[in-house]
């Protein structure tokens, strides 16, 4: 998941200045002359350094690589990597960067071309969903590493007890029903916040529509796809789960974390969420904080449907690794990626760190396949997954929705056309976020 961002493509020439300092700080090689590469990454539980020191080893002396951890927030991430980029800083050689942040930075220039052998390497047998995410403007761009994909997770015996086929696709309308009968609320994420983008996002293209509709487009001349039958689609969804009053408690307030607390007590029997919620329930089942028959009660399936003809396009998360146009030890940093994203790796860091691989074949690792049993249902959620918009405008967008699509409670029939015109403003300079 990517966070909101706080600045702009058009200011990066501007922080350039302010960046110049970092520019050149570092040494890239060490005293043997076999070239250290410095590879910036997101916070995780340890498993980026683990690979990062294994593929060091492996290289034989070609390189060795240095981690150095970003902020734990997604916008101080992104703002530190542009300003050190801007700056033409030399001592980045490999980014882990959110999907959302790939057209920013490839379009103003920060990637080194991926060699085409590579761009081939580096796409078969991934996950269209990750290919789609690591790429910009139709080509590869950066390695898709892993992915990550919302699923509809639901009690067992409240999903039988409302007469829901989970071996079958499942509607919005069908999921809002079910919770109205049994009593019971859809854990959503409803909070102002990136959150609110993904879900409106996956609804949108989910009903076959566009946030927008030309991302290649500069600012003024975007055109969103929100005020459309799709974007109305996806307010009505909303203004269902309103109406029927099956939100739950803070559904305004919730992230991911707290629907999945709310799942895990019973406050919902019905969730969309990524795959880390089977980890967190099976460590509380484990610990005793929570019941083993509640845990037991877990099922899953792909992500809610907008209608019964048309399939879901689920939330994209994920991490791609991007080489630095400013690296001066390329050919290493290449080789380097090439070691992190290996399926090996894939599938041990998806065991570690609990982060869905983007290559398919890491799915059929025993391991994990055993951590995961709902890894089938992760590879066919991720295959069909839409990327949220690919624009180097992703800020002003983002937060135009989370801005216009909450309270949840507020929205009606005018709420897509309200956030279109307010992000249409901001992108023309006319309003400010």
């Amino acid at each position: 998941m990517a966070g909101r961002w706080r600045t702009h493509l058009g200011m990066v020439s501007a922080a350039a200045v302010l960046a110049g300092g970092l520019a050149a700080c570092g040494d890239s090689s060490t005293a043997s002359g076999t070239p250290t590469l410095n590879w910036y990454i997101n916070p995780d539980n340890g498993g980026q350094q683990t690979i990062a020191q294994q593929c060091s080893e492996q290289s034989g002396g070609a390189y060795t690589i240095d981690v150095s951890i970003l902020p734990s927030d997604a916008a101080a991430q992104r703002e530190q990597l542009m300003r050190r980029l801007a700056g033409n800083d030399t001592s980045i050689d490999l980014m882990s960067l959110d999907p959302v942040f790939v057209p920013e930075t490839a379009e103003a220039g920060f990637l080194a071309e991926v060699p085409a052998d590579l761009q081939q390497q580096w796409s078969d047998g991934i996950v269209e969903g990750a290919v789609q995410g690591a790429s910009w403007k139709d080509e590869l761009v950066t390695a898709p590493f892993w992915a990550n994909t919302q699923l509809l997770w639901f009690r067992k015996s409240v999903a039988q007890a409302a007469g829901l086929d989970t071996t079958q696709p499942i509607t919005w309308d069908q999921l809002v029903q079910a919770a109205q009968q049994q009593g019971t609320a859809i854990g959503v994420q409803g909070q102002r916040a990136e959150s609110m983008t993904v879900w409106v996002n996956a609804m949108i293209a989910s009903a076959g529509g566009e946030v927008i509709e030309n991302p290649d487009a500069k600012g003024p001349d975007i055109r969103l796809g929100l005020e459309s039958e799709a974007g109305a689609a996806a307010a009505k969804v909303m203004q269902d789960i309103t109406a029927a009053g099956v939100g739950g408690p803070g559904i305004d307030n919730r992230d991911e974390a707290a629907t999945a607390n709310l799942f895990q007590q019973g406050d919902a029997a019905f969730m969309v969420n990524w795959p880390f919620v089977y980890a967190q329930g099976k460590s509380a089942a484990e610990e005793g904080t929570m019941d083993q028959a509640i845990f037991d009660d877990y099922g899953w399936t792909t992500y809610p449907a907008m209608s019964a003809d048309l399939p879901a396009a689920p939330p994209l998360g994920g991490i791609d690794i991007g080489v630095s146009a400013f690296s001066e030890n390329k050919e290493a940093a290449f080789e380097a990626v090439s070691c992190i994203v290996s399926v090996e790796n894939q599938a041990a860091y998806m065991i570690s760190d609990g982060n869905p691989a983007a290559a398919e074949a890491a799915y059929e690792d025993p391991e994990v396949q055993e951590a995961y049993p709902m890894y089938d249902t992760i590879r066919t959620s991720l295959q069909a997954a839409a990327p949220r918009p690919q624009t180097a405008y992703y800020n002003e967008v983002s937060q135009g929705i989370a801005d216009r699509w909450q309270p949840v409670s507020a929205v009606t029939d005018d709420t897509p056309a309200q956030s279109q015109g307010y992000i249409e403003e901001v992108l023309r300079g006319e309003k400010l976020l």
